[in-house]
């Protein structure tokens, strides 16, 4: 029972409704599945509903975001079993941004999203992603961390980018791939990381994970 499952060539299933990390998968040309939690949820909580995203007193931001990509193929993982679904490995993501060891999440609201982004505007962040992928009991998890710096932006700029609805479901309230292109100075790290889906690391990830229990 404990037996590993190779990758099969129908792919993996990926635990996530982020439109980006579908696009980054596909980049790489992995084959995967969705694996779609409550269809029903709304709101920021509609991707993980099962998925408690508090964050826990003096937590920092990378034991934050690998313990929620944990919790997501955990909760992943459960559901393919709920579903009957043909065993495959289960891939899930986390982003969080941080500012000082601050975590800055998806926004609850827009008023929220134009504060995060003040905070940010002119500083630099950390962008921290982790991949987990779970595979029976075992699982391995990845983490990617990388800086962003920001221009400084007036409140016009602010209220104009969160207007425009892109970083309504973002960490950090803003997108990298879309408009917000033109507020970053800088960027060291991995730019599929701040996008959601860390390429490198995910591709080790599932390099091992064949080999693994044979």
């Amino acid at each position: 029972m404990s037996m590993m499952i190779a990758i099969p060539e129908r792919g993996i299933y990926l635990a996530s409704r982020s439109p980006r990390r579908r696009e980054l998968l596909s980049q790489i040309g992995i084959r995967y599945h969705l694996l779609l939690f409550r269809e029903h949820a709304r709101g920021n909580a509609a991707e993980n509903r099962d998925v408690d995203e508090s964050t826990l007193a003096g937590e920092t931001p990378s034991a934050y975001v690998e313990r929620m990509a944990r919790a997501k193929a955990d909760a992943g993982w459960r559901r393919m079993l709920q579903r009957n679904l043909p065993p495959a490995p289960v891939l899930a993501a986390d982003t969080t941004v941080a500012l000082d060891g601050k975590i800055y999440g998806k926004p609850a609201n827009r008023a929220e999203a134009e504060e995060i982004l003040a905070a940010l505007a002119g500083k630099r962040h950390e962008v921290l992603t982790a991949v987990a992928l779970k595979n029976q009991d075992h699982l391995e998890i990845a983490l990617s961390v990388s800086e962003v710096q920001l221009k400084a932006l007036s409140k016009d700029e602010i209220a104009q980018y969160v207007a425009s609805g892109e970083g309504d479901d973002k960490a950090g309230a803003y997108g990298i791939q879309g408009r917000a292109a033109r507020f970053v100075v800088e960027l060291r790290g991995s730019y599929s990381g701040v996008m959601g889906l860390p390429l490198y690391e995910t591709g080790r990830l599932l390099e091992r994970m064949p080999q693994r229990g044979r």
